[in-house]
């Protein structure tokens, strides 16, 4: 059954990742300006927010399996009404609507996963499904730009949805039988979620660890151009971050997620992004542009497994779907916040870097600073 979670998480952030090469041309060739364009892209992480949080209130009150099959049904459709966006303002509807269906599918099948997982286990699991959320960042986008350069962005768009629409059929057929009880009195719910300092540390390291994601993916592509190397290195050295990670969360240095205090391995996950970060604006070499990278993404391997984990010590059964749905609602907001401010802070490629690594340094001091209490 776990597999099966692990294979939902897959698919759910394959869904997002494919669209990233694929969305703003395709709302150029609709008709939309720059600015309907880039409202294209960032239209799905706003209702994607709402959708988090919605998942999170319904999966304590439902029960996740009603909620992950909901958003697996909902996440099909979605895709396959592609096909009905004639101009860019019928794109922006499609896109609000996938966003919002989406929403609802990770945090029910991350609750789902926690709530079955043995807390001296819950490290490992975090690092095992962090792994799949790396292999679809890097298959994702390969996927969408290959198939839509042999057709068109409906029909990725529908190939996708068939997929998940046939992971909604196995969904109901494998999971109904394991499902997890829901609470008898919604009240009962309210009173169980309660904003600790467990939770703040894991929300605040989801923010800020998708806020400099958001703007290594604005910065890097510039950063790239302006040592005049080739265009597609960006895409490369994204990977190498990709597979870096996927290597500490599969290999057997998994086990220290369970062996350390998940506090100690946010800090060095953050120290260690941020020392990346710093690099990244100082360097100007094929090879060091890698190495950093490959740094970075050892520092998210170290991070990502620490705030679940976090959010598991922080919770119990009855409100950990709701702790879920604002932690994917944080993920979220980082990415548009990341790319949004140091764009409006009309900052360069290595200023970008500078300054979101000088937060990451700060959170983690912060951290450090307030451990023992």
């Amino acid at each position: 059954m776990r597999l099966f979670i692990y294979l939902i998480i897959f698919f759910a952030f394959f869904d997002l990742f494919a669209q990233l090469p694929i969305i703003s041309p395709f709302a150029v060739s609709l008709g939309a300006g720059p600015f309907l364009a880039g409202l294209a892209v960032g239209m799905y992480s706003l209702s994607n927010t709402f959708g988090n949080i919605i998942s999170g209130i319904f999966s304590d009150r439902k029960g996740p399996f009603a909620v992950l099959l909901a958003g697996l049904v909902a996440t099909s459709a979605a895709l396959f009404a592609y096909n009905l966006a004639g101009g860019p303002y019928s794109l922006l509807a499609v896109r609000f609507v996938h966003g919002l269906a989406a929403g609802l599918t990770v945090p029910a099948a991350f609750t789902y996963l926690a709530n079955r997982t043995d807390h001296s286990r819950r490290g490992k699991n975090a690092a095992i499904s962090g792994a799949f959320v790396g292999l679809a960042a890097i298959i994702g986008p390969a996927y969408g730009a290959i198939y839509t350069g042999r057709g068109s962005v409906p029909e990725t768009m529908a190939a996708t949805g068939t997929l998940i629409g046939l992971l909604a059929i196995a969904a109901f057929f494998l999971l109904r039988a394991h499902q997890v009880k829901k609470q008898t009195e919604a009240s009962a719910n309210r009173q169980a979620f309660q904003w600790n300092p467990g939770l703040w540390r894991s929300f605040s390291g989801a923010f800020f660890l998708m806020f400099s994601q958001g703007v290594l993916a604005y910065m890097l592509p510039l950063k790239v151009e302006s040592l005049g190397l080739p265009s597609q290195l960006s895409g490369l050295l994204l990977s190498a971050f990709g597979l870096a990670a996927i290597l500490v969360f599969l290999l057997p240095i998994n086990r220290l997620f369970d062996a350390v205090r998940p506090i100690i391995t946010l800090i060095l996950g953050f120290s260690v992004m941020a020392a990346s970060l710093f690099a990244l604006a100082n360097i100007s070499t094929e090879p060091l542009l890698y190495t950093a990278m490959c740094t970075y993404g050892f520092g998210f391997a170290l991070l990502f497994p620490s705030i679940n984990s976090l959010l598991i010590d922080a919770t119990d059964a009855a409100s950990r779907g709701r702790a879920y749905g604002y932690f994917y609602a944080f993920f979220s907001i980082g990415v548009v916040a990341g790319s949004g401010i140091t764009g409006a802070l009309a900052l360069t490629a290595d200023g970008g870097f500078l300054f979101s690594g000088s937060l990451l340094l700060l959170i983690a001091l912060a951290n450090w600073l307030t451990l023992k209490r």
